[in-house]
């Protein structure tokens, strides 16, 4: 069965996103990418080495020809720095999907919702094709939406926390009113938390500190990488009807007593 993941005019086999940062090396993060078979890496332009040859660089370990590069604006607190930021990756790598990402405050790193629409609204504008780290509010999200983007990213926790997806229902009305697909970035922090996502119906999952931090990366990505699948299978398939009393696996009818 086909089954892709389409955002923009991009297709991927995989619908897992994995992040680049907090790894020990440029070794082990390449290996852990290629363990996930993710077909997406996120890349903290401000923290990432993409740029100064003289430097060890991300490039020289994962060929931004076999897996799609995609920038994004970690660390921004403010629409300019964000936008400076993408503009930069633009012209000097070429890259033209991007996520964005406008922080509110250190302690949280929960988005600013306010500077986030403004800045999605500039970038849309400049032709941007633009993912969108967000709040788990369904109105921000259909907001976003309406100004362009390609696709929602709300947060099923906050960043780093592996604090999984407490607030379930939010993030399926998002994917319930969205045209677009619904990303879940943030929160994640084992394969059971990336199943729940794609059960609920989600069109993808961005992972970065689960695996990185895990005790082994190699297999953690692994195991996301199986944990996406099944839940993307569990929710094509379609649930059974849930009761309050218990049903026989094997019918009474025509019972020998």
């Amino acid at each position: 069965m086909s089954d892709k993941l389409k955002i923009s005019k991009y297709s991927f086999n995989s619908r897992l996103i994995v992040g680049t940062g907090k790894y020990k090396d440029l070794e082990e993060t390449a290996a852990a990418v290629k363990a996930s078979k993710a077909e997406i890496v996120t890349v903290a332009v401000r923290r990432v080495n993409i740029l100064k040859k003289d430097e060890p660089i991300l490039m020289d370990y994962i060929d931004p020809k076999k897996i799609m590069y995609l920038p994004n604006t970690a660390g921004c607190y403010t629409s300019e720095d964000a936008l400076r930021v993408l503009r930069l990756a633009r012209e000097s790598g070429g890259w033209n999907l991007v996520k964005l990402e406008v922080l509110g405050d250190e302690k949280t790193l929960y988005p600013n919702m306010q500077e986030t629409l403004r800045t999605a609204k500039i970038l849309v504008k400049e032709k941007f094709e633009v993912m969108v780290y967000c709040s788990d509010d369904p109105i921000a999200c259909k907001q976003l939406e309406d100004l362009g983007v390609v696709s929602v990213m709300p947060l099923g926790s906050l960043i780093g926390s592996g604090n999984g997806i407490p607030n379930k229902q939010n993030i399926k009305i998002i994917k319930d009113q969205s045209k677009i697909p619904v990303i879940v970035d943030a929160g994640i922090g084992c394969a059971s938390d990336a199943a729940i996502a794609m059960e609920i119906g989600c069109d993808g999952v961005l992972i970065n500190s689960a695996i990185a931090k895990s005790t082994n990366p190699l297999m953690m990505a692994e195991a996301m990488k199986d944990a996406v699948i099944a839940g993307r299978l569990s929710y094509l398939a379609g649930r059974m009807n849930q009761s309050l009393y218990a049903n026989a696996s094997t019918p009474n009818k025509n019972k020998i007593s």
